[in-house]
């Protein structure tokens, strides 16, 4: 993850900075250090401390950073949660890419942890999805791991999801799965296969060939899913996913499933205020 936050980081730079930080630069003389604080402006739960630091010391090592809060911490408005201390300039420079971080993903770390209480007492645990905003899937899936939240395939590169346009090329959920199967022998690869069911039909099909490790009851009444459940007896991993709200998420884990894939984690959520002010 180290490495890969780098890579993130310089080509955030790469995007805002190039040249230089003409405005830092002119005002600001290359001697002068200062301090500065981030100000907590909304409720809700702290993410991206790390990443955080990780921006100041790649901007400039001599940027001193004093953490007072942590991962995963409920916040409130008013509350400081690190200060940094070192050349002035700097800190200017490394200021926005640090608050995009981390308002993003205190948002995301936010929306898990609501979503997470709503699932308290079933044994479901929220998914997030590959729906995520592209260059950042990195700081994303980390803030769904901070609200307590679980992260699904992180590309196509670490799962074989079998989805319905997957099934209609291959000809088939039998074919499809088979294919997979065949493919990872070939390969000499052994990474987890899931299936995309969109009837209680095509359930009955997935547990003949078998094979896999989960299955996921797309688009599924609370019925359905139940009977599913059944079927599959414990057999496979069991993810409801599709439609499902903040209103309609806790009946679903009722159901029995494993897992519950949210989308709206990442790809609809609003960022928290934070700001890093000067003192």
């Amino acid at each position: 993850m180290k490495e890969e936050l780098n890579t993130f980081i310089e080509f955030a730079f790469e995007e805002d900075v190039r040249e230089g930080d003409h405005t830092s630069l002119a005002c600001i003389p290359p001697t002068a250090s200062g301090k500065a604080q981030l100000l907590v402006k909304e409720n809700g739960i702290l993410a991206g401390m790390e990443v955080a630091q990780a921006i100041f010391e790649k901007v400039n090592p001599k940027i001193q950073f004093f953490p007072l809060m942590q991962d995963g911490e409920s916040m409130t408005f008013g509350d400081v949660a690190f200060v940094v201390e070192g050349p002035s300039s700097s800190i200017l420079t490394a200021e926005r890419l640090v608050l995009n971080c981390m308002q993003r993903m205190s948002g995301i770390a936010t929306k898990t942890q609501y979503i997470v209480k709503l699932l308290k007492g079933t044994k479901a645990q929220v998914l997030d999805t590959r729906k995520t905003t592209p260059g950042i899937r990195l700081l994303e899936k980390w803030a769904v791991k901070i609200g307590g939240g679980v992260n699904h395939r992180f590309g196509l590169y670490d799962m074989m999801m079998i989805k319905d346009n997957h099934i209609e090329f291959a000809g088939g959920i039998e074919l499809a799965i088979e294919k997979a199967i065949n493919y990872q022998k070939h390969k000499g690869i052994n990474i987890p296969i899931e299936v995309e069911a969109r009837n209680l039909e095509e359930v009955n099909k997935i547990l003949r060939v078998g094979n896999i490790q989960r299955i996921m009851l797309d688009n599924f009444s609370y019925y359905d899913t139940r009977i599913a459940v059944k079927q599959i007896g414990g057999r496979f991993e069991t993810e409801a996913s599709g439609g499902i709200t903040e209103d309609t998420i806790r009946e679903h884990a009722l159901c029995g499933v494993d897992f519950i894939s949210v989308g709206a984690l990442t790809h609809s959520v609003n960022s928290l205020d934070l700001s890093l002010k000067a003192f």
